[in-house]
Formats: C-alpha cells, structure tokens, sequence
C-alpha cells in the first residue's frame, strides 16, 4: 500500500504544523461528548500519528492504545508521553495486519486516514473494527474526502503555505475506481520531497452499506465539532456509529 512508506520527513512536518492545540482540544472534547465512555475506559486511536488526540485524551483520563504505521510518529508519541507523564500504550504497525489484543469500549480514526482503502479493503477495516469493540460500542470516523465533500468542488491543483513549507498539491480522479490520486511536492530552503497518496471517494450512502455488512450502524452523519448536520458541500464529515447488537 502506498502509505507503508509516506509518513516521514517534510510529510509529517507540513501535518503537524498545520493541527493547533485548539484544534485538537476541540476535537478531543468532540470525542469525550460522543464515545460514551466513561474516563479510565479502554479507546482505540486508529492511525493515531504523533498522538496529539491519545495524549489529550490520555490527559483527560481515558486508557488509550495508539495504532499507527509510522515508526517515526509512534517514536515520537511515546516521547512526548514519558516527558509529560502520561501513559498511552502504542502499537507500531499496519492496522490492517496487526493482530490486536483485547476489548475496547470506543474507536475512532481521525484526519482522513479513514479514506486509504478500496472496496473490498474498507469493509475488513471497518469488520476489524466492529470486532474489536463490544456490543453498542462506538466508532467515530473522520474524513474531508467524502464524495458529497470533494467532488462538488473538485481541485486539480493547489498550493499551500505551512509555516516554512510550500506545499503544491496536484490531483488526478479515476471515476472507474472513485480515487483520487494525488502527487505532493514539499518544498523547504531548497530542500524537496515528493509522495504520491491515493484516496477513495465513498459517498455516504455507500459507506452506509459498508457498515452494515461490518456489524456497525451509522447513527450520526455530522458537518462539524458543534453537532450540525452534514449537509452537501461540508468540508468534512464526522460519522458516528455503533456495533450492531
């Protein structure tokens, strides 16, 4: 898969710099409000990164286990979790081939992670998940490439300022795979990365469906941290849903 070897460098610096603590508090409270798990209760971070949502959480009481591909972002989580204090278990490895212990009373997969996988691979993602949580336990996804987002205004091409980070985005859609690939340049003081990362575009319906077949029921299909609907054209979709009984 093309995310086994994107997550380092430049990369990480541009999606670090461009989350604020108020971002993440926002969206950790967000999660508080929404799991329904009391603090000490056992959560799962899917594709966690640097950790900046299971350190809060973490602070907040909760007993967390971070997933995430990256040795770099895990290293770097489990740094700043011995510095502050707090305790995070953290597993370095792919989510979908790991084997993983246990019960947990929540999930959640936060910052477009949730959109890496094909047809086929969505629905195993998303059947670990409802495998790994008891029945009513819930799961929140969060995801800017939903169709009903991206497709109405789609960009070829885009650049953008991350502090010292010139980013140029430049996209390609495949209407036969609903994918959209995306070939990334990073520019900093003369130094340049590139990547290549590959996103598919579900609509809401379909995902649906695919939760279905998982074990999972959406319940809630929200346009932002304050609760409102989602609605046509929201930049982001917070989907929240739990295992079937």
């Amino acid at each position: 898969m093309w995310y086994e070897n994107f997550f380092y460098g430049l990369v990480q610096e541009a999606w670090k710099a461009g989350q604020t603590d108020e971002q993440t508090e926002l969206e950790c409270d967000f999660l508080h409000d929404t799991l329904n798990v009391q603090p000490g209760g056992r959560v799962l971070d899917i594709f966690c990164g640097h950790g900046r949502h299971a350190l809060e959480l973490a602070r907040m009481g909760y007993s967390v286990t971070g997933v995430d591909i990256s040795t770099e972002s895990i290293g770097e989580l489990q740094t700043d979790a011995k510095r502050q204090k707090l305790v995070v278990e953290t597993i370095a490895g792919d989510f979908m081939t790991l084997p993983i212990e246990g019960e947990f009373k929540a999930a959640y997969c936060l910052g477009n992670s949730f959109s890496f996988f094909p047809h086929d691979q969505m629905l195993f993602f998303l059947q670990k998940i409802a495998g790994l949580l008891p029945v009513g336990g819930r799961f929140v996804a969060d995801t800017a490439m939903i169709a009903e987002s991206v497709l109405p205004d789609f960009e070829e091409r885009s650049w953008m300022q991350i502090g010292d980070i010139t980013f140029l985005m430049e996209n390609e859609y495949d209407a036969r795979e609903s994918c959209i690939t995306a070939h990334l340049t990073y520019l900093r003081n003369g130094q340049t990365q590139r990547r290549k990362s590959r996103h598919y575009i579900y609509t809401v319906a379909e995902l649906h469906r695919l939760f279905q077949k998982a074990g999972l029921t959406i319940t809630e299909l929200l346009g932002s941290l304050d609760g409102s609907d989602f609605l046509l054209g929201d930049e982001r979709l917070l989907l929240v849903a739990r295992k079937k009984r």
